[in-house]
Order: C-alpha cells, then sequence, then structure tokens
C-alpha cells in the first residue's frame, strides 16, 4: 500500500502541501484535522488512527517518541523527519517522493526516516 502522510502544524505549509497534492500524494494537515495546538504525542495519536505516517520538522520531540514507541512495544505508521528551513519547499517535495516511491505503507510501520538520506 502507498504512504498516506499527515502533517503536523510545524510542516504543513500551503506551498508544500499543495505541491505534493497536485503530483497525488494522500496527505491531510493537522490544520484541515483540527489538530492545531495539540501535542506532539496527539499529532502521533491522530496520525496512527488514520493510518498515516507523520511529517514533521519537529526532530527533537518526535525522535523521543519514536523511541518511546518502540521501547512501549506501541505501534506507529512511521516517521518523516527534517529541520526546518534546511530544504526549500521543491527540494522537501521531492525527497518526499523519492521517499514515498521507494517504500510502502508495510515498510514505514514503526519505522522513522531523515529526509536528509532522500538526496
Amino acid at each position: 500500500m502507498k504512504i498516506r502522510l499527515y502533517l503536523d502544524e510545524d510542516a504543513m505549509a500551503e506551498d508544500l502541501v499543495r505541491a505534493l497534492l497536485s503530483r497525488g500524494v494522500d496527505l491531510t494537515t493537522a490544520n484541515l484535522e483540527g489538530m492545531i495546538e495539540r501535542d506532539d504525542r496527539e499529532h502521533l495519536d491522530y496520525a496512527i488512527s488514520q493510518g498515516r505516517v507523520l511529517y514533521s520538522y519537529n526532530v527533537g520531540d518526535y525522535l523521543a517518541l519514536h523511541r518511546q514507541y518502540l521501547q512501549e512495544n506501541k505501534f506507529h505508521q512511521g516517521i518523516i523527519l527534517t529541520q526546518q528551513q534546511k530544504y526549500s519547499i521543491g527540494e522537501q517535495m521531492r525527497r518526499i517522493l523519492r521517499l514515498i516511491g521507494a517504500l510502502s505503507a508495510e515498510e514505514m510501520e514503526n519505522r522513522l526516516e531523515f529526509l536528509s538520506v532522500w538526496s
């Protein structure tokens, strides 16, 4: 199955959302789902409940949550992280498309990927 994305409120730049949607990526955002001003665990749990891989710029917190979920034997659909303002919108889009083209939703389960790897 193809990866479906959930962009938390840190990563939901309108230009990125439009670019990915125009290329057929199945995604939703914290804004569209009424998840603004929620903590990171709530965002991750929401992504899990919707069968979506979470995309965020919040590297430190989601790295810690990923480790915590693994230690607690909790399942998540996957997490993709990058540093804010490290890549242009176009470069983020290209790297996300490479990742989505290479990995299935099943391969992303309980996995953390850094966008920097997908050049």
